[in-house]
This record gives structure tokens, sequence and C-alpha cells, in this order.
């Protein structure tokens, strides 16, 4: 009797990459790709309809980041593995991955038979981590930043006010200042457009 296959729900937003993989893993015997996305808000709503028992996520999406899908997942799918695939090696990212309940982190430039091997070590209850990225997680330290002090920074990424910021948040314009004070002061940057940047780079963000 045939085996069931692995069935892999993937989420990326550049359709050339999506297919690429989605080619390259079909080719592996025991995986089917059964739903593909192209944005955050997509991943949540085609894993309950689909049922994967693996979620293939990148993090930087359009419509939310896969590191929420992947929270959410864990509430509204908790058969679902969630391994996050992406460009963006940041300590912070797979901290955050891992906090989230990812099972699994990688970086998108290791060969297909890596990423194959992953998704079948997530699903027999493994947890798969890059090796040089665990190893910079671990000397980067926690995220300093309070989930506030985020908020604000992620509000002010678009070069919004302090008065649009403190109205879109529903907070004084005196607390958006020291939140923003206090991020400054905790990335070690000299203004707050550096400290989006230096905290993006980090992936506190």
């Amino acid at each position: 009797m045939d085996e069931v296959p692995i069935r892999v729900l993937l989420a990326e937003d550049q359709g050339m990459m999506r297919g690429a993989l989605a080619l390259l893993l079909g080719m592996e015997e025991d995986i089917e790709v059964v739903a593909q996305v192209a944005a955050g808000d997509a991943i949540v709503p085609g894993v309950l309809d689909r049922r994967p028992d693996v979620a293939l996520l990148d993090i930087e999406l359009p419509g939310g980041s896969g590191l929420d899908a992947a929270e959410e997942l864990r509430e509204k799918a908790p058969w679902c593995r969630v391994l996050i695939l992406t460009t963006f090696g940041r300590p912070g990212y797979l901290r955050r991955a891992m906090e989230a309940g990812a099972a699994g982190f990688l970086v998108k430039d290791g060969p297909v038979e890596e990423l194959a091997a992953a998704i079948r070590r997530v699903l027999a209850g493994e947890t798969v981590v890059d090796p040089a990225l665990a190893a910079a997680a671990l000397s980067a330290g926690p995220n300093p930043l309070t989930a506030r002090e985020r908020e604000v920074l992620t509000a002010s990424v678009d070069g919004a006010t302090v008065a649009d910021i403190a109205g879109r948040l529903r907070l004084s314009e005196s607390t958006v200042r020291n939140y923003l004070s206090s991020a400054i002061g905790k990335t070690g940057t000299r203004n707050r457009a550096e400290a989006v940047r230096e905290a993006r780079q980090q992936g506190w963000l």
C-alpha cells in the first residue's frame, strides 16, 4: 500500500520562487504541495481549508507576517507544523519564530533536498534550525524592545508624525515620544529612522 504523502502549504509572495519550490518539492515522492498562497492573511484560511501537515512560510509577506500567522496557527491549527523559510537569516527573527511555535527555521539558499528533509523531520516531531543562525541567535541575546516600543517603531516606519502615531495607537503624544526615546536608546541609534532600521536589521520588528 502506498504511503500517504506529506501535505504542504507554501506561503511565498514571489511567484517565480513559489512556483519553483512547489515544482521541486512535488518531485519528492512523499511530499504533495496542496496549497500555495502569496499573502500573510491567506495562510490561516488556507491551512484551515486544505489541512496540510506542514506550513512552509516566508516571513515578509504582504497582508501580514509569516511569524504572526505561525502564532495564530498554534491556536487554530495545532496539528499543522510550521517551518519558516526566509531570505533574512536574522537572529531576532529566529527567536520570534520559536516563540510563535514554529518547528523549524531555514534560510532560502540551501538545497531543496535539505528542505524536503526538514519537512519530514518537523513532521516527525523534531525542531530544525539552520545551525549558523542558531549560533548567532544565542550570541545576540533577547530582543531588548518591549511590545509597546515595537508597536510605536512599527507605526513610525512610513514617516508618520508623533501625532499620527498617537492617533493610530490611541496614546498621548508624550507617551509616544517616551517610547520612541526609549527605543532609540536601546538600539544605540541617534533618531527614530535609524532605530527602525537597526531593529529591522536585528529582526526585532
